[in-house]
Order: C-alpha cells, then structure tokens, then sequence
C-alpha cells in the first residue's frame, strides 16, 4: 500500500515537474499551439477540451501528459496500482482546476487542505488563465517560484536569440 501511495506521488510530483518546465512554459514562450488551444478568450475548458474536434487541442493535451506518461512507464515496475492511481488523480485534477468557467467556489475547507499540500485550486489555475504568466505548477504550487525564474530566462532567450521564435 505504501509502494503505490509513493508512486503515486512520485508520478503526480515528478511529472508536473517535468510538464511544467519541459512542455508548458517553454511553450509559453517558443511556442503558439498550447496559447491557441489553452488560454484562448473566447473559449473555455467545456469548449476546448470536451466540445471541441480540433485535433490541435487534442495534441496539446497529449504533449502536456507526455511527462506524466513516461514517469508511468518507469515506476510500472514497482506499483501498476499507484501508477494508475496517480495518472487517474491527475486527470480528475485536470477537470476539477478548471471548473472556475462553471463558477465553482473551492469550499474554505478544501482551499485549506489544498494550501497546506500546495495543490492548485480552480481559484489558482484561472488566474493563470488570465495572467499567463503567473501561478504555473499544474498540480503543484510550490513550482510557482523555479517557474517564474525559468519563464524569465527563457524569455531573455527569445529576446537575445530572435530565431528561437515560433514562426507561427
């Protein structure tokens, strides 16, 4: 039981680790498929990720659980059931942080436990919707800090090395 609640973890931290700095901020900053799909105005979670046929946002949901897919492969060995439970609670995570669109109020209760095993709110994920640059750390909050360095140093990249733009 403690092997699968460890990989759980392990999966959920690590691959929101590698999410977070590997696909989605360099993708902020690169990139234009993850800005089109995801922090578009005029659409929202119900349209972009449930209603739409655009293979685009279906890509893109794919390339941000990649991380998350390969962190599964390598701890298989050790917990099929903590594998599948972190990849399960991940994506109910997933649904439940974007919910703000459906006026969802994070009830006080759960905002503080949440707070204290720094895990993203609805209430936290729409700011970065709104703010793209701000509150990053799919899962996790405590990302926010390394985050925002390396959105910075890669946005001085693209700044001092204009052919890294996207040339979309």
């Amino acid at each position: 039981m403690l092997k699968a609640i460890a990989c759980a973890g392990i999966l959920l931290v690590v691959g929101d680790f590698l999410s977070t700095f590997c696909y989605h901020i360099p993708e902020h900053i690169f990139g234009s498929l993850h800005l089109q799909t995801h922090h578009s105005y005029k659409k929202h979670f119900r349209h972009y990720a449930i209603l739409t046929l655009n293979p685009l946002v279906l890509l893109d949901g794919l390339l941000g659980a990649l991380p998350y897919f390969l962190i599964a492969v390598v701890l298989w060995f050790f917990s099929p059931i903590g594998v599948v439970c972190g990849l399960l609670l991940g994506q109910f995570h997933v649904w439940w942080r974007h919910t703000s669109i459906l006026n969802w109020q994070t009830p006080k209760s759960v905002e503080f436990v949440c707070r204290i095993l720094f895990i993203t709110t609805p209430e936290r994920h729409w700011q970065h919707h709104h703010k793209t640059h701000e509150a990053y750390g799919d899962i996790f909050t405590f990302f926010e800090q390394p985050a925002k360095s390396w959105f910075r140093l890669l946005r001085w990249l693209r700044i001092r090395f204009p052919q890294l733009r996207s040339q979309n």
